[in-house]
């Protein structure tokens, strides 16, 4: 991406993105072109009082990869309660969906998209990545380890068309996350970020989408926000959490005033910094997701806001599981008190060959598809707090157990290494060292 800018982001979500990009098939050589197939069928996404508003994306392994005796448990994980799912077009378990000019392979999509139909989801498809013959590459060809790289300016139309062919062979299919990451964006030369080729790119995109159905609702520009404890690129935004990087909002103030249109506004980060990793501590750190995300409401007129990936872990944290859940938890309190409309829970989940039971933040064990932590805070958050959920200010004995709550239900996280008894809302609870726990309020 140029200048280290991602580093602190990659490094947070380090065992997540190495399953981003070792599709090796078909890596540096010539393709087999599959015989063009029909849309598959696709049943009606459930319909929903409110916009489940918390989700995940499938990676590189998920539940169409397991073994048949994992896929029935680890779909139940994903169908009990509506998700948002997100899948990309090209990488991260897809292959490659137009190989050369005019000749599309959609298998893995078409199973990616099946397989969110069938779990009950709330379909979403991250339009990134892009064909090699687009980017400078040979036409038949996928060479993986550039997946990364955007289309040159004179194919800006063939990717529009592009995502125009997936938006009429998926029509259950009405969200759409144009690009990843401004992945291929970054510019040496002016050490920021082409926020100008991006704008182009996606106004083009946005018009082929609309042109196919009004309905579709389209959002950018899914720029990495950044943070350093440094006041080098220092910008308005700032906390005990550290100092945005000025250039990730410059992209944003772009976009924003460039754009042809726009359902929702879209960012990534890590509460993490790039220069010192978490401070002051990592529940503190997660002030940065509600500081973002009230900036992105009033710069934007208040669209909707959505984070399609966020993390709360630096790379050899040496968390347990239940560190890892609660700090997960209160991020999301986050998240729901400042207002987000989506969060994208980004899917760790490893091959299940691997065989190991060790599996951190994953949704389901890749042993025996048995549910981790994880996923039982999704389906509780998507249940009991949906994007327009009245919230109700509750109070705690504790300030160190945090609560989120609204008429008939609350969940409560203990931030520190040992057992607390508190009072909250009128109840005594003796939590365990980072407990998450849920409680009806008898409403």
């Amino acid at each position: 991406m140029g200048a280290g800018v991602l580093a602190c982001a990659l490094v947070v979500g380090i065992l997540a993105y190495a399953a981003r990009t070792d599709e090796k098939r078909g890596r540096g050589q010539a393709m087999t072109m599959a015989p063009s197939e029909p849309a598959p069928s696709l049943r009606q996404p459930p319909a929903v009082d409110d916009w489940p508003r918390w989700g995940m994306t499938h990676t590189q392994f998920s539940v169409d990869n397991e073994p048949e005796d994992l896929r029935e448990p680890a779909t139940h994980l994903l169908e009990r309660v509506p998700l948002i799912q997100n899948q990309h077009i090209m990488g991260w378990g897809a292959g490659n969906p137009e190989p050369a000019p005019g000749k599309n392979d959609f298998r893995d999509l078409d199973r990616r998209v099946k397989l969110m139909a069938r779990s009950n989801a709330l379909p979403v498809l991250t339009l990134c990545c892009a064909p090699d013959w687009m980017k400078g590459g040979a036409e038949g060809r996928t060479v993986w380890e550039q997946i990364e790289v955007a289309p040159e300016r004179d194919h800006f139309d063939d990717y529009a068309r592009l995502a125009a062919t997936v938006a009429k062979r998926y029509p259950t299919v009405k969200h759409f996350m144009v690009w990843n990451e401004f992945k291929g964006f970054w510019s040496n030369g002016r050490n920021a970020w082409d926020a100008e080729a991006y704008t182009e790119l996606y106004n083009k995109v946005y018009d082929a989408l609309k042109a196919v159905d009004e309905d579709i609702k389209v959002g950018g520009p899914y720029v990495p926000i950044d943070t350093d404890v440094s006041e080098t690129n220092k910008s308005e935004l700032s906390g005990a959490w550290g100092n945005v990087d000025q250039r990730s909002l410059d992209a944003i103030e772009y976009w924003l005033q460039h754009k042809k249109g726009a359902d929702f506004v879209i960012i990534d980060g890590s509460s993490a910094t790039n220069d010192r990793g978490i401070v002051p501590d990592e529940f503190t750190a997660l002030g940065k997701f509600g500081a973002v995300t009230n900036w992105l409401r009033r710069e934007s007129g208040d669209l909707p806001v959505w984070w399609a990936e966020w993390y709360v872990e630096s790379e050899g944290s040496g968390w347990t599981e239940e560190r890892r859940t609660a700090v997960q938890t209160a991020a999301m309190m986050e998240f729901a008190l400042s207002g987000v409309t989506t969060a994208l829970y980004w899917s760790p989940q490893p091959k299940n060959s691997e065989g190991s039971q060790d599996c951190p933040g994953c949704l389901w064990s890749p042993v025996d598809g048995d549910e981790m932590p994880m996923a039982g805070v999704l389906s509780g958050f998507s249940k009991w707090f949906p994007a327009h959920v009245a919230l109700t200010p509750v109070d705690s004995s504790d300030a160190r157990v945090r609560v989120l709550a609204q008429e008939r239900q609350m969940v409560m996280v203990n931030t520190t290494g040992a057992a607390l008894t508190v009072t909250v809302d009128g109840q005594s609870f003796t939590l365990q060292p980072y407990e998450v726990r849920w409680s009806d309020r008898g409403a």
